[in-house]
């Protein structure tokens, strides 16, 4: 059965390969992007029933517009993919004071995922893809009065990414499923070539697990739970993960901007 996807940060590595392997399977997809110029470059290498959206996830302004277009555009988005995430940066305060890390890897797909959840239906889908990079959130730095280095600002908001999946699927039993996912630990991405260095392996590896996520049923009963495609399956993230401290530091934040 053919789904409506979204994925954000969908015009180059791993949100662009699983875009084109979900477009091949016949799925309507819906990729977002922050260049026009990319989206259209990637729209022309897919076939099928493929829409573009243009918005910068720095921005909760645009990621707010963008959800409103979405609602608008679309009644029913099956499968929610938040790709879209920055490790390293030659600005990584934004204006406000927020670090963008945080902004862009936890706070924009938290404020989309939310406004969107009327058009997910109880047997869709969030997939959060977050990272083997975890680490305990600083309260001060998640508020923007902290400037963090930029592996502990990533692993940081990572480790939020997966703490807002596990609640927000606690509060919603009935559906849709939420899963957060680390595809692969240093995989051929413009990230990883920019962060350290080196030219990864095969984007494949992660774009495979993101499209099975978001579509075999093996998974429908896996709502709030972690997988960690290094070890090939299901596990426990970072213990912090599950602090009660952690957890309401995250969400009153998210909660408190939202």
């Amino acid at each position: 059965m053919t789904k409506t996807i979204l994925i954000t940060g969908a015009t180059d590595g791993i949100g662009q390969l699983t875009a084109k392997m979900l477009a091949d399977e016949g799925h309507t997809l819906l990729i977002h992007g922050r260049s026009a110029e990319k989206l259209a470059a990637t729209r022309a290498q897919m076939g099928g029933a493929v829409e573009t959206y243009q918005a910068d996830l720095s921005s909760l302004s645009e990621t707010a517009a963008l959800a409103e277009q979405l609602r608008s555009d679309h009644g029913q988005i099956d499968v929610v993919i938040n790709n879209a995430g920055v490790l390293k940066t030659g600005a990584p305060r934004l204006p406000d004071g927020q670090d963008v890390r945080f902004v862009v890897n936890t706070r924009a797909p938290y404020l989309l995922t939310k406004a969107l959840l009327p058009q997910i239906p109880p047997a869709g889908r969030v997939i959060n893809v977050a990272s083997a990079a975890q680490a305990p959130v600083n309260a001060d730095a998640l508020a923007g009065g902290v400037t963090l280095a930029d592996m502990d600002a990533y692993a940081q908001s990572k480790l939020a990414l997966v703490i807002w999946t596990q609640e927000l699927a606690r509060a919603r039993p009935e559906g849709p499923v939420f899963i957060a996912v680390n595809p692969g630990s240093l995989l051929a991405s413009k990230m990883v070539r920019e962060g350290f260095g080196i030219a990864g392996s095969d984007l494949g590896i992660g774009a495979g697990i993101l499209c099975r996520l978001a579509t075999e049923e093996a998974f429908a009963q896996h709502s709030g739970d972690y997988w960690d495609n290094d070890a090939g399956g299901f596990g426990p993230p970072h213990a912090a993960a599950h602090d009660p401290r952690q957890i309401a530091t995250v969400m009153n934040a998210l909660d408190d901007a939202g």
